[in-house]
């Protein structure tokens, strides 16, 4: 593991090292104080109720003010250690995968394996956590573990794990909502056993890092100067690793989920002038400490009857998508990304010859999917009238599906011709995310908000969130790097709020989770309508606009020295972009790639005329995500898996090769 990244550097003076340590400190004080004066009390009698609110203090009110010092205490020192042993200033358990993998890895053994009940709720909590890291680790591990390929790699384990977790909870109702509930992160005590149970852990953590001090001096040096001092590299990242996870997954299992906590801790850490490792190693779980403890006490104070107004993890994680986008300047890849997607050398002479034989492919996936279905017996063939029968049943949800594919496509490759980068699309920038932020608030406003509501909604949030990628990255040329932390960031700030509601255990919460299933087996006419209509209302004036589509791409200093309006031309291909990520999204979810993987199969396959490029990258989508509903009704019958899954299974892994890819034509 070679390179460097740029870490924030202290402050000089003295006093201003401890100005955000002392308000920080104020104000957990006075939120405290404030809790306990303003606290309800038992109605009643004087003496009963004296003493039920005796006992709602200590064995409600004051562990839950402990859980949440020593829960902050030990996220921040795993983030502290997992930014260390990477050399990378983002790495938290959340942006690694290891949050959500240790929640699918209880979700599971609580919904499904209940005879694991003997075993600790830590230990499957670890295992999973640790699985995904491993998974994240192994999968760019090729490119040295460069924070760029470690977050991107994290977002995918977080894509696949949030989508087999949302399978999971909605094949068992109610009850595993329940932990979809707990997995928000609640910091609710009803005595002091969750204190003395992760109290304990956070004491042999603290001890650990204390021990293996020197080892993490000697890893802020490159791999060579380390080697040479006698380090044993891979044993010693080993155990970090194990002590980082071991932390995480304890406080997981624990109280649930607390998003980015360990993203903050060390920057706050290092923002109150941590200089030397043992400096940040005292200081991050102080920050995490303050932080949740602070967020506690405000989300009891801002409740209505001091009820929780939202989960304490969910509020932590607004911070994640701020502070990721604080932190892209100090973020270095160890290898420049080229910005424009490289000609294959192959190209079709004939490309409407070629695309005609791309569309009968297609005709074959539509008959395939229409008449080849699961049955008690296998799979079967419906014809006559049979296939009379289930044509009203299948057709609109294919529709549906392959619809919303073409729609992605379509985005994909519009949002790769406004930036000019290969690795955009609506998936990976947030815009879908953005759109999931729109119908949360939707849902929020309205309660039972009409379909017109949800599609306007979730159509300003993606056009939201494309135009603030689009502002962010365009800062620094719109480099493949910065791009995709933009699209993280803005990701990770949309699914918080998405979170928020989703821990209110009501109906809505169902709704969004149905969303984020991305199933289309609710699909009728009107969705059918729907994704047939605007696939030609949004997507015919892309053909029109190719002038824009090929200029774009060149860079706002060349495309103005033609004539071209960069500012007018992106916001209208932006507008675009975002309203057909929006109904693609309302229709099948927010997890599928497809509008990543489609515009570049199409290249690959050899057009690469503008035009053909475009309507080949529509068919390649809609194919790809009518095979996946096909896939998602078949492969476990008569369940169904989300249809997002499939398509993300296929499109993370491609993600990763192909910026493996520009790494190696770099």
């Amino acid at each position: 593991m070679s390179g460097a990244v740029n870490l924030p550097m202290p402050m000089r003076t003295g006093l201003p090292h401890f100005l955000p340590a002392v308000v920080l400190g104020i104000a957990c004080v006075t939120s405290f104080i404030l809790l306990l004066a303003f606290r309800p009390h038992v109605p009643g009698e004087a003496a009963p109720t004296a003493a039920l609110d005796a006992i709602l203090l200590w064995n409600s009110l004051l562990p839950r003010a402990a859980i949440a010092l020593i829960a902050g205490a030990a996220l921040g020192l795993s983030g502290a250690l997992l930014q260390r042993v990477l050399r990378n200033p983002i790495a938290d358990a959340s942006t690694l995968g290891i949050a959500s993998g240790a929640e699918l890895a209880l979700v599971f053994s609580l919904g499904f394996l209940p005879l694991l009940g003997g075993i600790s709720r830590e230990l499957i909590a670890f295992a999973g956590g640790f699985g995904a890291v491993a998974i994240v680790l192994a999968l760019s591990w090729r490119r040295g573990l460069d924070p760029v390929t470690v977050a991107i790699s994290g977002m995918i384990v977080s894509l696949i794990t949030a989508s087999l977790s949302v399978t999971l909870i909605l094949a068992r109702g109610e009850y595993a909502m329940s932990i979809h509930i707990w997995g928000a992160g609640a910091l609710n005590q009803q005595d002091w056993s969750g204190v003395n149970s992760l109290a304990p852990r956070l004491g042999a953590g603290i001890v650990a890092a204390a021990m293996l001090l020197r080892p993490l001096n000697v890893l802020a040096l490159d791999d060579s100067s380390a080697k040479s001092l006698g380090v044993a590299l891979h044993g010693v990242r080993f155990s970090i690793l194990i002590l980082a996870v071991w932390l995480s997954a304890s406080v997981t299992a624990t109280v649930g989920i607390i998003g980015f906590l360990g993203l903050a801790a060390p920057a706050m850490a290092r923002l109150c002038g941590a200089r030397t490792t043992g400096q940040v190693m005292i200081t991050s779980p102080l920050a995490g400490a303050t932080v949740l403890f602070l967020a506690d006490c405000l989300t009891q104070l801002l409740g209505p009857g001091f009820s929780d107004l939202v989960p304490t993890g969910a509020a932590t994680a607004l911070l994640g998508g701020p502070l990721l986008l604080l932190l892209l300047p100090r973020v270095n890849g160890f290898s420049a990304m080229t910005a424009t997607a490289d000609a294959t050398s192959r190209q079709f002479r004939k490309p409407a010859v070629a695309l005609s034989l791309l569309a009968a492919a297609f005709a074959v996936i539509l008959a395939l999917v229409l008449t080849l279905g699961p049955t008690e017996r296998g799979l079967s063939v419906a014809l006559g009238p049979l296939f009379s029968e289930l044509l009203p049943f299948r057709l609109p949800r294919i529709l549906a599906a392959g619809g919303a594919g073409a729609l992605l496509g379509a985005a994909g490759f519009t949002m790769q011709r406004v930036t000019g980068n290969p690795i955009a699309s609506p998936e990976v920038l947030g815009v879908s995310s953005g759109g999931g932020a729109g119908l949360t608030i939707a849902l929020f406003v309205f309660g039972v908000p009409s379909p017109a509501v949800v599609l306007l909604s979730m159509a300003l949030g993606s056009l939201g969130a494309f135009l603030v990628t689009i502002a962010i990255a365009g800062r620094s040329g719109f480099s493949a790097e910065r791009l995709l932390l933009a699209g993280i960031a803005i990701s990770a700030f949309c699914m918080a709020i998405v979170s928020m509601v989703l821990a209110q255990g009501d109906m809505r919460s169902y709704a969004l989770l149905t969303w984020m299933s991305g199933s289309t087996n609710r699909a009728g006419a009107v969705e059918a309508w729907t994704a047939m209509i605007t696939l030609v209302v949004l997507t015919a004036p892309l053909f029109l606009m190719t002038r824009w589509l090929a200029i774009l791409p060149l860079g706002t200093s060349l495309s103005r020295s033609i004539g071209l309006h960069v500012l007018l031309s992106r916001l209208v291909l932006a507008i675009l972009a975002g309203l057909m990520t929006a109904i693609s999204s309302f229709l099948i979810g927010p997890l599928s790639l497809a509008g990543l993987i489609a515009p570049h199969l199409a290249r690959l396959l050899g057009f690469q005329k503008l035009q053909y490029n475009l309507a080949a990258a529509i068919l390649i989508g809609a194919g790809v995500m009518m095979m996946a509903d096909w896939l998602s009704r078949v492969v476990i019958y008569p369940y169904q898996v989300p249809v997002g899954l499939f398509a993300a299974l296929i499109g993370g892994p491609y993600l990763l090769w192909l910026l493996g890819r520009k790494e190696r034509s770099a």
